[in-house]
């Protein structure tokens, strides 16, 4: 960076962070800044407070030491900022309803009652599929969609308000290779895109090591944040996760990770 050019504001910052439940402490002790417009992984192993984290930066769990702040607010001040994709979307969304509507609770969910819509908020609906090449299958009902299909409407039903920063809950996980391949894909492009930071917990680092450019990594009770280099590392990681983790590169150079 030049001197001329100013660093990214930050989306998130913890400073000295430590978070209880009851008398457990889930991790402690912690430091650390996303700047925005980044696309940064969280990873960990079960039990480690992947899930806590998450309800930190939404302002549903509260630090029990230290100073969290997103895009410089308390947590919880500006969530209409936020798009959030839980891992059980399937299961949580109404399959009898159309995609485009499913869409169209990104902008009303909040709201008692039914009102009728107006034309911006159509186009936004409208935008949002666009965003994420859903526009062909809005008419259908989530039922009759495949996995991938249904991870664009989340996508769709989490951009649909404009957000500053898209959180998401092991969007992979129940993809096979070829639509976790066009999922990242698509993501990398909406970060460019739009400008949106992203946070994505994920069980296996592989499919999106091409686009992270930095990691949320929880190890010995403490939330740690580097760049994708210094994690993807044998040694760290086979401590992270307590089994023999090898790094590897493919025949083209690029990382892989593999058990061993």
């Amino acid at each position: 960076m030049s001197q001329y050019e100013q660093a990214p504001d930050p989306a998130l910052t913890f400073d000295d962070v430590s978070v209880c439940r009851g008398d457990r402490v889930i991790w402690s002790d912690s430091t650390l800044r996303v700047d925005a417009g980044r696309f940064v992984a969280l990873i960990g192993p079960n039990g480690s407070g992947k899930t806590t984290l998450l309800q930190v930066i939404l302002g549903l769990v509260p630090s029990s030491t230290g100073t969290v702040q997103v895009y410089g607010e308390r947590p919880g001040a500006h969530n209409d900022q936020i798009g959030y994709v839980p891992q059980n979307y399937d299961t949580s969304a109404n399959e009898a309803i159309r995609a485009w509507d499913a869409v169209l609770l990104g902008l009303t969910g909040r709201r008692w009652g039914f009102a009728r819509i107006g034309a911006d908020e159509r186009r936004r609906i409208d935008e949002a599929l666009r965003w994420v090449e859903a526009t062909d299958f809005a008419d259908r009902r989530l039922s009759e969609l495949s996995g991938g299909q249904r991870q664009r409407i989340a996508l769709a039903s989490a951009l649909v308000a404009h957000p500053k920063m898209l959180i998401l809950d092991e969007p992979l996980a129940s993809l096979d290779l070829r639509n976790q391949h066009e999922i990242v894909v698509l993501l990398a492009r909406l970060k460019q895109d739009l400008g949106v930071t992203i946070i994505v917990v994920a069980h296996d680092l592989n499919p999106l090591l091409a686009v992270l450019d930095s990691v949320i990594y929880l190890l010995d009770g403490h939330a740690h944040h580097a760049v994708i280099d210094q994690v993807v590392d044998s040694e760290l990681l086979t401590h992270m996760y307590g089994t023999p983790i090898k790094v590897a590169h493919t025949l083209q150079g690029d990382l892989y990770m593999r058990g061993m």
